[in-house]
Formats: C-alpha cells, sequence, structure tokens
C-alpha cells in the first residue's frame, strides 16, 4: 500500500497513487471537480462505497472536506459514520486493480472489496 499523503489525521485517507489516478480522471472530465465518496444500502455484504465527481457547487453546508494536495474529498456525515478512518487506494495490477478501500470500521468485507458490513 502507499503512503497516505496527509496526517493520519483527516477522516479520509488517500494514497499517493490513488490521489494520482483521481487527478488524471478528473483531468479528463476538463472541469474542476470534487470526489464524493459515501456509502449506501446494498451489495453483497449490506453496504457498498459510492465515488462520484460533482461540481463544487453542490457541496452541502453539512458536508465534511478533506483537500489534499488542491484535490477535495467530500463526504456527507452520516456515510463518515461508517467510513471514517478508510484508507483509499488505487493499484493498476491486471488482477485486483482499480481503487480499494480499507475501512477499519468494516466487520465483513465483500471478496470484490466493494461492500462491507459494519
Amino acid at each position: 500500500m502507499s503512503t497516505a499523503t496527509q496526517s493520519q489525521q483527516k477522516g479520509l485517507q488517500v494514497t499517493n497513487s490513488a490521489l494520482a489516478q483521481l487527478k488524471l480522471l478528473r483531468d479528463k472530465q476538463g472541469q474542476d471537480l470534487c470526489l464524493r465518496v459515501g456509502v449506501r444500502q446494498g451489495g453483497c455484504s449490506g453496504m457498498s462505497y459510492t465515488m462520484d465527481f460533482i461540481e463544487p457547487s453542490t457541496i452541502r453546508e453539512d458536508d465534511e472536506v478533506f483537500d489534499y494536495d488542491g484535490f477535495q474529498l467530500v463526504c456527507d456525515r452520516k456515510s463518515l459514520l461508517y467510513i471514517y478512518g478508510l484508507m483509499l487506494d488505487y493499484s493498476d495490477s491486471m488482477i485486483g486493480g482499480g481503487f480499494q478501500f480499507t475501512n477499519p470500521n468494516a466487520s465483513q468485507t465483500c471478496g470484490c472489496g466493494k461492500s462491507f458490513a459494519v
């Protein structure tokens, strides 16, 4: 796993490789976007992670915003209860590549790594 880009005191952690991939994906959109991270009901284990690029103007007053070298991660407070301390990583491996979530609050994780239970 790559090292986090900021101190371990942030509610959501992002590795250098994940941050680089997020910036690349944002640049392909041709806009200055933020990444909203959250959870929703569903998935193999009961809850699944969500990630979507959003316009900065859609950030709500009650959202938590984490800044990583000018790239903002946004999370609603309800989701943050389930994913506080989450480490977002990225791997370009042929097998098992893509974004990976390491959630210290998960009591069970699906084999695909995209859903969890608390």
